[in-house]
């Protein structure tokens, strides 16, 4: 199992780099893009975003990460020392935490509520405001944390 963790660290990396990439590019113009539309084809965007979404291959980039960064933190908290360990467990905990579980936490509950709202509700347009800032936020949280945790492990395979 210790042979396979420059392996899976190397995987880490780069569904570390892909998720991203992914929520970078909604944090710096398409959650723009949506703000700039009626409310409710802002509304009706995002949820057909949020349905589309889930594919295998994001959801694998997105939770298998996740999965990956467990066995990484289980293998250093198990007494693997090799140099960049430091590294790992960092860019591990920092995916994990900054990742699969700000997205169940706060994104899922977000995207949950706006696919509840009547798009042409004056309720609609309070949920779709609330989104826009709420939700972007935690994205931008998402979208550091997996480039940190990018380079946490780069540094651990240096």
């Amino acid at each position: 199992m210790m042979k396979l963790l420059p392996t899976l660290t190397f995987i880490a990396a780069i569904g570390s780099g892909v998720v991203g990439g992914v929520f970078f590019a909604f944090s710096n113009f398409v959650m723009a893009a949506l703000a700039r539309l009626p409310v409710p084809s802002g509304i009706a965007a995002m949820n057909s975003i949020n349905i589309t979404v889930i594919t295998p291959t994001f959801m694998t980039a997105l939770f298998g990460t996740g999965l990956i960064c467990l066995v990484l933190i289980a293998a250093v908290l198990l007494g693997w020392s090799q140099s960049g360990s430091y590294w790992l467990l960092a860019g591990a905990v920092i995916y994990f935490v900054g990742n699969p579980i700000v997205t169940m936490v706060f994104n899922v509950p977000l995207n949950d509520a706006l696919a509840a709202v009547d798009p042409a509700s004056a309720n609609g347009a309070a949920v779709w405001a609330n989104h826009l800032s709420q939700w972007v936020m935690w994205n931008h949280v998402r979208t550091v944390t997996a480039i940190v945790a990018m380079a946490c492990f780069m540094m651990a395979l240096i």
